[in-house]
């Protein structure tokens, strides 16, 4: 009687893993993306003064959300200029505008990354200057003459206070019209480091000169909750500085002696 088997198995078949679900999320993520681009490039840029603190004021808008300028910017009554923004759809995924920032004001002009969530901004890659008389409406004061340059690699604030600065700041050629007659008084170095930032927001910075009549070293130390700076240190004379800038070192030395460097204590306020 012939005896009954079993019928043969494919091991290769067995082993087959079941298929593989077919994966919806890189068309999602696609199509949200093309849905943000095609509403952004649709909303007009003057929306985003709806969005603005009260203190500051935008007119004469151009573009769209998505890539816009505002012409006309003015901070507490403050003319400020102009800034164009770029916006990068890819943050708002994680709810974070990312923007490609240029502005303008007479002839200064500064270009940044921002990254802006609800918790607080980061700036990056802050680069550009121009002539320090043209920063009045900002808060320097008239009267002084002379370029800066600013590159900052990172400032960060939580809108309440600012969290982290890093970079350096450079002024050439500076002049006063009420110091030694208006007369050329060098070139500075601002350098803030990664420690700069207090818990209050306070920055702090080591500021000395990079050539020019006067040697200087010191810090700055600038609250911005206040629009107050002090710049404390210790500065002399070299030997090309001219006549009158010698005379009102003599006129400072008479009040505040000189140490035994010669050189004389520095405290100066300002507001901005």
């Amino acid at each position: 009687m012939p005896t009954s088997r079993s019928p043969s198995r494919n091991p290769k078949a067995e082993a087959a893993p079941p298929a593989r679900r077919r994966s919806y999320v890189l068309p999602i993520v696609i199509a949200v993306l093309a849905a943000v681009g095609v509403v952004a490039s649709a909303l007009p840029a003057r929306l985003i003064a709806q969005g603005l603190p009260p203190a500051v004021h935008a007119e004469d808008f151009s573009g769209s959300i998505w890539h816009g300028a505002a012409g006309s910017v003015s901070y507490a009554g403050r003319n400020l200029g102009a800034i164009e923004w770029q916006l990068d759809p890819l943050g708002l995924l994680h709810l974070t505008a990312n923007l490609d920032l240029h502005w303008v004001h007479r002839g200064v002009a500064l270009a940044a990354l921002a990254a802006v969530t609800r918790q607080g901004a980061t700036a990056t890659r802050i680069q550009g200057g121009g002539p320090i008389e043209d920063l009045q409406d900002v808060g320097v004061a008239a009267g002084w003459h002379g370029s800066f340059r600013v590159d900052i690699d990172e400032l960060k604030t939580d809108f309440q206070a600012l969290q982290a600065a890093h970079g350096t700041v450079t002024v050439a050629n500076i002049a006063g019209a009420q110091i030694a007659g208006g007369a050329d008084l060098g070139n500075y170095v601002l350098r803030i480091g990664d420690a700069a930032a207090d818990a209050a927001g306070t920055i702090t910075g080591q500021l000395s000169d990079a050539g020019g009549p006067l040697d200087l070293k010191g810090t700055i130390t600038i609250t911005p909750q206040q629009h107050t700076g002090l710049i404390s240190g210790t500065l002399r004379e070299r030997a090309d500085a001219p006549a009158e800038l010698r005379q009102n070192l003599a006129d400072l030395a008479s009040m505040r002696g000189r140490d035994a460097e010669g050189r004389i204590p520095l405290d100066l306020e300002f507001s901005f």
